[in-house]
């Protein structure tokens, strides 16, 4: 088994994108030093790129014995946040866990996650779910005052102190959140919460090696200690990998290549695809530039989005996450009267059948148009997805600075907020209010 992550981009380019991936090494490197040296646009949010190697042990202690606390009185854990202050965790507990559990099944509580929408039904049936059982809350937020995860604590801190009492719920409420001041900050300190700090440097989309993503990770049962080193692995190294991807993907977009799909073969990566989608679509999706990030899972989405990738418009290039080894071995059997056809691969683990569809899907978008860059990863391991999420964090910052982007703001993603915001007659917004009702009068 490789020990590293690796990327293959022979399957991705032509005479021509080679051409272009050769030429735009140089730019590359740069890019590479402007990141490294901190001389770039956002160089205030850089904070995460020396963070694996920056954690000590007393930080490793303290998110141990907050998860102990909630692991040891809790059956649920409820993790509030948003964007990245949930995408993160989640993208690594599903990741590694049983498929049909969010949480390892060691007797530690199950981990839920509220905040990240303002859906009335699925707010009321994780509260049904709740009800009558002991849970914990793990609230992330700077401010306190996000619209989607304010709404969720403050119904759950609610249902929690009746159910439970005050004590209980001091006891089980962990906030992660500014270090000094905030709405959050001040109600922490106030009832006594155990918190933790997201620093100030590190962007909500980059936090999944804080406390952020740690703490419900570590609440799930995962050791945090080896995701972490997988991450300084990809830190100290040679930065190949990340060079090969920011390179590839960058030629194939000056090539015309508009869309980036990442695809797995492994249910258990959907929701990293996700956390890939917003650190990218967020970081890369300025000026009116930047290579839009989707996802598909196969082969379920071979039978739905695979007409399109196979036939539809050439704007689009493949990234296929390729998982080694399976942790389980399931062999198909022989049936005697074989009316389903499969007994030609009746011997076979299932593995074996999946590897094979993920070689000719390959093979046919390929042959079809559609350039495919490889990542391999060679275990879905703690190790090896810690490499995988600091690989992802490092390469979109180079890939942002080739693009000529500030990979670390996001400007844009206010805009709604202002809308909502004065259509909810929100204090400080009448003057936006009477422009909105104008507008749709």
């Amino acid at each position: 088994m490789n020990d590293k992550i690796q990327v293959i981009s022979k399957y991705a380019l032509d005479g021509k994108t080679a051409e272009c991936a050769k030429a735009l090494r140089e730019t590359a490197l740069a890019a590479k030093k402007t990141l490294e040296s901190g001389s770039g646009a956002g160089n205030d949010f850089l904070g995460w790129l020396h963070l694996p190697s920056s954690i000590d042990e007393q930080q490793f202690q303290a998110i141990e014995k907050s998860a102990a606390q909630l692991r040891n009185e809790c059956e649920y854990v409820i993790s509030i946040g948003i964007g990245g202050s949930y995408l993160g965790g989640k993208a690594v507990i599903e990741a590694l866990s049983n498929h049909f559990a969010a949480y390892r099944q060691d007797g530690g509580p199950k981990v839920l996650f509220a905040g990240s929408n303002i859906g009335e039904d699925y707010l009321y049936d994780m509260m049904d779910l709740v009800r009558g059982h002991k849970f914990g809350i793990i609230v992330i937020s700077k401010s306190g005052t996000t619209t989607e995860p304010a709404i969720a604590f403050r119904l759950f801190k609610e249902m929690l102190e009746k159910q439970e009492g005050k004590e209980f719920a001091q006891r089980n409420i962990v906030a992660i959140t500014d270090a000094r001041r905030g709405a959050l900050r001040g109600l922490a300190t106030q009832e006594g919460y155990a918190t933790f700090v997201i620093p100030d440097n590190v962007g909500g989309r980059f936090s999944v090696l804080t406390p952020v993503g740690l703490l419900p990770i570590a609440v799930a049962g995962f050791d945090i200690r080896a995701l972490v080193a997988g991450a300084v692995e990809m830190e100290q190294g040679d930065d190949e990998q990340v060079l090969e991807y920011a390179i590839t993907r960058n030629a194939l977009y000056q090539d015309g290549k508009k869309i980036e799909i990442l695809a797995n073969f492994t249910p258990r990566l959907h929701f990293l695809a996700e956390w890939w989608k917003q650190l990218y679509g967020e970081s890369e999706g300025k000026d009116h530039k930047g290579i839009f990030p989707a996802s598909v899972d196969f082969t379920t989405d071979l039978h739905s989005m695979g007409q399109m990738i196979q036939d539809g418009e050439r704007t689009l290039f493949e990234t296929v996450l390729s998982v080694g080894d399976q942790e389980h071995e399931v062999i198909i059997p022989r049936d005697e009267e074989d009316l389903d056809g499969l007994n030609y691969i009746a011997g076979k683990n299932v593995d074996y059948v999946n590897k094979m569809a993920e070689l000719g899907t390959r093979l046919a978008h390929v042959d079809g148009g559609v350039p495919n860059l490889i990542i391999t990863i060679p275990a879905l391991t703690e190790r090896f997805v810690g490499q995988l999420i600091y690989f992802f964090e490092k390469a979109c910052g180079v890939s942002g600075y080739m693009l000529g982007v500030n990979p670390f703001d996001q400007p844009g993603v206010e805009a709604y907020k202002k809308n909502m915001f004065a259509l909810l007659e929100k204090p400080g917004h009448e003057e936006a209010t009477k422009a909105i009702r104008a507008k749709l009068s």
